[in-house]
């Protein structure tokens, strides 16, 4: 399903967002369930909100099903991109680190947009956790080295020669 989203709905969103300190957790919970809910009720962009909501305030747990429902409802663009990053750091966070990595791994494999260090990272962490640091370190210095004011060509090769 293709949601359609009215400018005005995703600024309010935003201001949410923006707002999130404000809140206690359960009163940001709902206020993103209650902005969740002008959408219809199979709408990926909605779950997606619901997810992010719920990720942020500390329960994985609860993001986890939402950001799969979201994704198998057709989520696209940049909250597709987000929604497998976020999902898999939760999933790391709820001790499913091997699954982060294989949808990580994946995601990278997929294309490249502003979100390819988060990627990255997020990827990063779940390999230390499922106890392959060498390759963390490679994929952490290699997203790293192209930010660099010098030295860009060494640190990549020192990322590729830690997993060669």
């Amino acid at each position: 399903m293709t949601d359609s989203i009215s400018a005005d709905w995703e600024r309010r969103v935003a201001a949410a967002w923006a707002s999130l300190d404000d809140h206690t957790e359960d009163e940001f919970v709902r206020l993103i369930g209650e902005l969740a809910a002008e959408l219809p009720a199979d709408s990926a962009v909605g779950l997606f909100e619901r997810a992010c909501a719920w990720d942020s305030t500390g329960h994985s747990d609860r993001a986890v099903p939402l950001y799969r429902q979201a994704l198998e409802t057709g989520l696209t663009g940049i909250r597709r991109r987000r929604a497998v990053i976020q999902m898999s750091s939760s999933l790391r966070n709820i001790g499913q680190a091997q699954e982060s990595v294989a949808l990580l791994t994946a995601e990278r494999a997929a294309g490249s947009d502003e979100l390819d260090d988060a990627v990255a990272a997020t990827l990063a962490l779940a390999l230390v956790d499922v106890g392959r640091e060498r390759e963390a370190v490679s994929v952490a210095v290699a997203a790293l080295a192209p930010h660099l004011p010098r030295y860009q060509r060494s640190m990549a090769n020192y990322a590729r020669l830690l997993v060669a």
